[in-house]
């Protein structure tokens, strides 16, 4: 497969348009992988028999999860071997199946929680993203310590749910609002220094999608298990 496709721009104005120019399409890419998240979501809360299925057998709950993890390792470590249409295809597949197991959400936490919560993810979301994209700052060190970060919230989830501390659960997702809303911000910064270099085209869209799309679900989730009201 091809690379993705550069160009390097000689002056300032035409980086600054390779740069708008990307970040539209990572914008739209991710904001359309949400909305078929969000209609998934709605689809399979209102089919009794599909919810039985995700739900009510575990083999199937945890195959959809793993499938969605496999999916984010096709597309961010082999996107330069993937076709355009095969990276566009596997994001949606995974916006989709995202959608399917986040409707769990709409069970355990009243509508007005959610809704809050989207509205106030949407605001810190797009105020870290403005910031990633303004900064004249460098943020290299931000994704070193933000990787971390991650690491230390993924190995203390699994260990939670076997220890189902209510306290640890809290202040995991404390520590997540944290590191997700500064990966918003270098994730930004990052896909910008890329459309620099000179990335275009559908492949490093899609990538840069996955990225943010990544970003605001787990924000998302994080604040949801903070200030969300249980039915």
């Amino acid at each position: 497969m091809e690379p993705f496709e550069t160009s390097y721009p000689r002056s300032a104005e035409q980086v600054i348009i390779a740069q708008n120019t990307l970040l539209r399409q990572v914008y739209a890419w991710m904001g359309l992988g949400l909305l078929l998240t969000a209609a998934m979501s709605v689809v399979t809360l209102s089919s009794p028999a599909l919810l039985e299925l995700v739900f009510g057998n575990r083999l199937v709950f945890y195959g959809l999860i793993l499938g969605e993890l496999g999916l984010v390792i096709a597309v961010s470590a082999a996107i330069n071997r993937l076709s355009a249409a095969t990276a566009t295809a596997l994001f949606l597949l995974y916006a989709a199946l995202n959608g399917i197991t986040f409707s769990v959400i709409f069970v355990v936490y009243t509508a007005e929680s959610i809704a809050s919560t989207f509205v106030v993810t949407a605001a810190t979301f797009g105020a870290m993203s403005i910031y990633g994209y303004t900064t004249r700052r460098d943020l290299t060190n931000w994704g070193s310590f933000l990787f971390m970060g991650l690491i230390g919230i993924v190995i203390a989830s699994v260990v939670n749910i076997f220890v189902e501390s209510s306290a640890a659960s809290w202040v995991i997702s404390a520590i997540g609002v944290i590191v997700f809303t500064g990966l918003t911000a270098y994730d930004t910064w990052k896909i910008k220094a890329m459309a620099a270099a000179g990335a275009q085209g559908r492949k490093p869209a899609i990538l840069g999608a996955l990225t943010l799309y990544l970003d605001f679900i787990n924000l998302f989730l994080m604040l949801l298990r903070l200030f969300g009201n249980r039915r």
